[in-house]
């Protein structure tokens, strides 16, 4: 199959590109692992549609590898069920799973050829030599290293020893791709290039897809979904601009982008903050002292406003952040264009642009 559909798209390069198949469905069921007393999963459910990119964040220790591990079967699970295409694969061996994996560490045979890394798995599954040097070379193609069957591991890049796992991975055309945390030990430009290379590869190829990451930009700009993980339990799973946008809390708004932190109040659906009434993502939330979450981007330097000092001011590219102490004491930051320069000492106003906000409730002292 993905002889067929790497002939189609150089055959066709400007057409719109077909998934060559559907893809499985994965299911977790109030799947349990402890570790040692520790419960690294508490009752996680997740379920991945056919076809669907889903990335799994959150913070060290949080359970999203022990989830990718328990799925693969490298671990095995305390309670629970996980289904693949409606199939209790719970108690199979990893070899019985259809699985293709891609890890932090490239693991390539340094004796073998980036063509001979690529056959391994076939080779196991008796495929013929013919077909399975075939069926490798359009897997290394699928990747961009059709120019690289015969070298070595150690005459390949970083990014080009990851792509071969990921052709090693998907040459035998599993049901399911698992990646853990593959971009990790690469440099930053390598690893945006990378990350584009593997969405566009599972969208051609059509393959469900569970991605591990501590990177929020990578699973904001992979994922179909990303499901934030705390604790071994899903914090919010949603589409990447829902858990930016209408974080469910203060910890999903920390996590996912960068917020600033202000103590208000809610009073008939409105967070009070700065004198200012501003409109919640959950208007159910009920009155009292809250902790108020505003991004960065929400925030803007205005004529009219709160009076405030410069604190400091970093360049991003396109766009500077600018930390502002208030005359309250309350410290902000500011994201906006790089043209606009402020210098520490400068007295600007701060104004709330409106954007809904998430809130926290504070517990009245014992």
């Amino acid at each position: 199959m993905i002889q067929n559909q790497l002939q189609n798209r150089l055959e066709n390069p400007n057409a719109a590109v077909a998934p060559i198949r559907a893809g499985a469905s994965v299911r977790f069921e109030g799947v349990v692992k402890d570790f040692a007393g520790h419960r690294a999963l508490a009752d996680f459910d997740l379920t991945l549609h056919a076809g669907e990119f889903v990335a799994l964040l959150g913070p060290s220790g949080s359970g999203k590898t022990t989830a990718l591990r328990v799925l693969a079967g490298l671990e095995s699970t305390d309670a629970g069920t996980i289904r693949i295409d409606g199939t209790d694969v719970s108690t199979l061996p990893t070899s019985r799973r259809d699985l293709g994996m891609v890890f932090q560490s490239y693991s390539l045979f340094p004796h073998l050829s980036a063509g001979e890394n690529v056959e391994f798995g076939l080779r196991m599954r008796k495929v013929r030599g013919e077909e399975r040097r075939a069926r490798a070379a359009a897997a290394l193609a699928l990747v961009g290293l059709d120019a690289h069957y015969d070298r070595f591991a150690h005459q390949l890049s970083g990014g080009q020893q990851q792509r071969v796992a990921l052709a090693r991975a998907l040459v035998t055309e599993p049901r399911v791709l698992l990646l853990d945390e593959p971009l990790s030990a690469l440099d930053a430009q390598v690893r945006v290039a990378l990350r584009e290379e593997i969405r566009r590869i599972q969208t051609e190829l059509g393959i469900t897809t569970l991605f591990v990451t501590h990177d929020q930009d990578e699973a904001l700009a992979v994922a179909d979904r990303v499901a934030v993980m705390r604790d071994g339990s899903i914090e919010q799973i949603g589409a990447p601009e829902e858990l930016y946008t209408r974080p469910a809390s203060s910890f999903i708004a920390d996590f996912v982008g960068l917020s600033n932190r202000l103590v208000g109040v809610v009073r008939h659906g409105f967070a009070q903050v700065q004198g200012v009434a501003l409109p919640l993502v959950d208007p159910s939330q009920a009155d009292g002292p809250v902790s108020v979450s505003v991004r960065p981007e929400d925030l803007e330097f205005s004529a009219a406003g709160a009076p405030g000092v410069v604190l400091s001011s970093s360049f991003h590219g396109s766009l500077r952040r600018t930390k502002v102490r208030l005359g309250d004491g309350t410290a902000l930051v500011v994201q906006h264009g790089a043209r606009l320069h402020p210098s520490a000492g400068e007295r600007v106003t701060v104004r709330f642009t409106g954007a809904p906000v998430s809130v926290d409730p504070i517990s009245a002292p014992a």
